[in-house]
This record gives structure tokens, C-alpha cells and sequence, in this order.
């Protein structure tokens, strides 16, 4: 039976090709998914959001445009949901909306980090209180504001008895090292889909790669592997978080100039998903050696990488996250839905393990309906 401790979560990743929806029933501060919908992009609002990740020659009137077609966006995927589920607004408690990353910079003299899809207007169009801006509060600890979700993993995935990781591949890629000891650690390690991603759009005109089939249609290119692999983020240790800001087109066009030879496209797609393996098999295997991996995000689907992931790390069993009862799509979602509750409790968070902050905090501002 449905009771009222529902919350509802939003996410939209480096893909920016829509927004998840979850909604979150929660037992003990267990989750439980009862209903998700998934809202698509338009291409005009993906485009105009893709200008912002740019970086340069921001126009303010685009920034304030977007910022609120995106909470109506958002507010939209909200009211779809709900009527999918056959859920009454007043039942739920609250929303947890992570935005939309436009620009990520963790480091330097005013670090800062950067997510649209305006609240305020979230909760005017739904009439649900809505926690969102989580990021900030973490870097203004002192810590990465990234990877959140990896808090959620903690809390559900951890194991006394075996040694676990779970590596959330979207846009980019990052695990949380689960020790049966107790001890966590999390981290972005570079990569994820957004590399192959922009190969595919740009040559086959594709939003993604379907079941990474291009990219078994092509083999590694080993002296462009070495090029992708010489990247100096990849050497920094934890905490470390990046983004679209560092790992882009521009940055995979200076790679193929400088390999001294011309690589097929297929090829290429082929040399990515390998870097994008090698980069996560190499942390963890440093970190941890584990009995379990899970997966989760929109790289669970591509059986190209999974099944190299699993080559690469031959001693632990590597699974989607369904495994241990959560769908890979919907972790993440699933993870703001359980942030807004905490917050909701006032229940500071220890994020130090994940993004370097330096004391327990409150995450998110409340929006009040």
C-alpha cells in the first residue's frame, strides 16, 4: 500500500537528452521505486543547453532563458509521472532535483560548480516542496561537490561480507569503493559515454551508440589509446570530480591530431570504449580488489563495455545494479529522491570520503511549497 513517505527525484546527466523522474517510497531509509518516467529533450532546449556547457561568450539573457525552460521542463517531467503512477501531488513529501550541470570547476581560488532547471519555479507548477543546489553546500565544506549519488550507494550497497564497488557510467564515469570493512571512497574517473557519444553523433548522426554495436564493428587502435590515456586528471588522486568542461569534442579532435596516423571511425568509437574501461578497471583495481562491481547509468546498456569491463576485472562479478535490486536507470534519480529526504530530516551527511568536504552537512536548499 502506498503511503505518504514519497519522494520523487530528478536527474539529467552530461548526455543532456532529457530529465529521469523516479518516485521514491522509502522504508527504514530503504528505497523502493514505484514509478519512473523518462522525458526527452527537444532538440531546440538540448542545443541551447549545450551553448551554456561551452563556457564562452555566455549571453545572461540565454543563462536566465534556459535556467527557467528547464524548470518548466523538469516541472513537466514532474506532472507526467504522477499521472503515470496515479499519485496525488499532496502525497508527496518532496522532490530532489540535482539540475542541470552547465559547468563544473572544483579547483582553483573560487571554485564553483554550476546547475540550471530554477526550483522556484519546480515548486510554483507542481505545489510540491523541492530541494535542489546540492552541489554548492559540499564545495563550500571545502569539498568537489561531486560525486553525490555515491551517498545513496553507501547507504544501500554496502556489504559486511564482501567487498563491493559501484561504478555509475554516464556522461562521465565514477565509482564508489564500498570496503566490507565499512571504509568508502568515491571518485569521478574520467569518461564515461561522452566521448563515444560525440564520436557517434558527429559520424553516424546518433544520440548513443545502441548496445555499443559501432564499436564492435572496430578494434582498438593502441597508439590512440596511449594518446586518450595521456591525460593529466587521470593521474590525480581522489578526491577528483570532472566533466563536460575537461573531457569534450574539442578534446578528443586535439587526440586524433596528434596520432600520426588516420584511424577509421569505427576504430576510434572502439579505442574510446577501451579507455573508457581501462581508466575505470585501472582505480579500482588500486583501491580495492573486488568480490562484486555493479553498474549502473546509461553505460549498463552497452554490452560492448560490460563485457570488457568484465574481462578487465576477472576475479569479481560484474552486474548491473538490478542484481542487488535497484534498476541501472533509475539509481541515480533514486539517489536525489533519498538526498531530499535527508535533508528534509536536517540530518548532516559525512561526504568527506567522496568529495574531500571537511565536516558533515546539510545538502540542498528547501524550497517551500
Amino acid at each position: 500500500m502506498i503511503d505518504s513517505d514519497l519522494y520523487i527525484g530528478l536527474i539529467s546527466g552530461t548526455s543532456l537528452d532529457g530529465v529521469d523522474c523516479a518516485l521514491v517510497q522509502f522504508s527504514d531509509n530503504q528505497p523502493s521505486l514505484l514509478a519512473s518516467h523518462f522525458s526527452p529533450s527537444s532538440t531546440a532546449l538540448r542545443q541551447r543547453t549545450l551553448a551554456m556547457c561551452a563556457g564562452t561568450d555566455i549571453d545572461l539573457r540565454l543563462y536566465g532563458e534556459v535556467d527557467i525552460e528547464l524548470g518548466r521542463f523538469f516541472a513537466a517531467g514532474v506532472e507526467a509521472l504522477l499521472k503515470k503512477a496515479g499519485v496525488d501531488a499532496g502525497l508527496v513529501k518532496a522532490i530532489g532535483s540535482h539540475g542541470q550541470t552547465v559547468w563544473h570547476q572544483p579547483m582553483g581560488e573560487f571554485p564553483f560548480t554550476l546547475q540550471l532547471a530554477d526550483p522556484n519555479v519546480i515548486t510554483q507548477r507542481t505545489g510540491i516542496t523541492t530541494v535542489a543546489d546540492f552541489r554548492r553546500r559540499d564545495m563550500a565544506a571545502g569539498g568537489q561537490g561531486a560525486p553525490l549519488a555515491s551517498m545513496l550507494h553507501r547507504n544501500y550497497f554496502g556489504s559486511a561480507s564482501e567487498d563491493r564497488v559501484v561504478v555509475n557510467i554516464g556522461g562521465i564515469a565514477n565509482i564508489t569503493v564500498l570496503n566490507k570493512s565499512g571504509k568508502s571512497l568515491a571518485f569521478d574517473t574520467g569518461p564515461g559515454n561522452v566521448l563515444m557519444d560525440y564520436w557517434i553523433g558527429k559520424n553516424l548522426d546518433k544520440n548513443f551508440d545502441n548496445n555499443g554495436d559501432w564499436a564492435r564493428s572496430g578494434k582498438t587502435d593502441g597508439a590512440l589509446l596511449s594518446l586518450l590515456l595521456d591525460e593529466e586528471y587521470l593521474s590525480l588522486p581522489p578526491p577528483k570530480s570532472t566533466g563536460r568542461e575537461l573531457f569534450n569534442g574539442h578534446w578528443l579532435e586535439s587526440k586524433l591530431q596528434q596520432c600520426q596516423h588516420d584511424v577509421a571511425a569505427a576504430d576510434v568509437q572502439a579505442s574510446l570504449v577501451k579507455f573508457t574501461v581501462a581508466t575505470i578497471a585501472a582505480e579500482i583495481r588500486k583501491h580495492i580488489e573486488p568480490d562484486q562491481v555493479y553498474i549502473c547509468g546509461g553505460g549498463a546498456h552497452n554490452t560492448s563495455l560490460m563485457t570488457a569491463l568484465q574481462i578487465a576485472l576477472p576475479d569479481a562479478e560484474v552486474a548491473t545494479t538490478a542484481a542487488a535490486g535497484l534498476d541501472p536507470d533509475w539509481v541515480e534519480a533514486i539517489a536525489f529522491a533519498w538526498m531530499a529526504k535527508q535533508t528534509l530530516a536536517a540530518r548532516r551527511i559525512e561526504t568527506g570520503a567522496f568529495t574531500g568536504a571537511t565536516e558533515p552537512i546539510i545538502l540542498g536548499g528547501i524550497y517551500q511549497a
